[in-house]
């Protein structure tokens, strides 16, 4: 597959995205500006982490109006894959790709850590490679608490869009494990057509062999499999 990862002043996982779809899965990869107006021949677009534009006003407020995300827009449109990690999760949902909104975690506080997350539904491109035990997939950020009205949480569970939840090493969703206060425990989602994804785990950080964990590696991979 060929990639096209989009960067952003603030982009600060662009490098780790690029590393793992290039040199660890060996995909070509192109990197495309925020400032571009058109896109080359790619098969998958990906929204890496950071803080784009400062996270100014609120994560990925700014971003959305770059001129590249008008494209990405008429490419997920289109029906191709799209998807998006922390920061690009945000940037997502503040262009409308997909539903509900990241809010401040109730702590209030940065969290950087590894977090167990249980996959939902098997039957989307970041779930249907990967099993049903949880995976243990580095978060970091300060607005990562998923939140949507009632409708729009209702319209979200019902059609499957759910990719995963909080949860323990063993699997057990509760309050204690859902790290930022995500309602219905909720760590990415899809949308209705199931082409554009995102999450606020970091797969690309768990990928490489030598950190000992490849638990994300098996989440691109799905992601590839699945588009291929």
């Amino acid at each position: 597959m060929k990639f096209g990862v989009v960067i952003f002043p603030g982009s600060n996982c662009d490098h780790d995205m690029i590393y793992t779809l290039e040199t660890i899965m060996g995909h070509e990869v192109e990197r495309l500006w925020h400032k571009d107006s058109n896109l080359p021949d790619i098969d998958a677009i990906a929204l890496p982490g950071g803080f784009t534009y400062g996270d100014y006003l609120r994560p990925g407020a700014l971003a959305r109006y770059s001129p590249i995300m008008q494209e990405v827009i008429r490419f997920a449109n289109s029906g191709r894959p799209v998807f998006g990690i922390c920061n690009g999760f945000q940037i997502l949902c503040e262009a409308g790709l997909l539903s509900g909104v990241l809010l401040p975690n109730l702590s209030r506080k940065f969290i950087c850590k590894n977090q167990y997350i249980l996959p939902d539904n098997p039957k989307t491109a970041f779930t249907s490679k990967v099993g049903t035990k949880p995976l243990n997939i580095p978060i970091a950020h300060g607005e990562g608490r998923f939140y949507a009205d009632d409708n729009t949480l209702n319209e979200i569970e019902e059609n499957g869009q759910v990719l995963f939840r909080y949860c323990d090493e063993k699997g057990r969703i509760s309050d204690d494990s859902n790290p930022n206060g995500s309602v219905n425990f909720i760590a990415g989602i899809c949308n209705k057509q199931k082409n554009v994804y995102g999450m606020m785990p970091h797969p690309e950080r768990a990928a490489d062999a030598e950190l000992g964990n490849t638990d994300g590696f098996n989440i691109l991979e799905s992601f590839v499999r699945w588009f291929e």
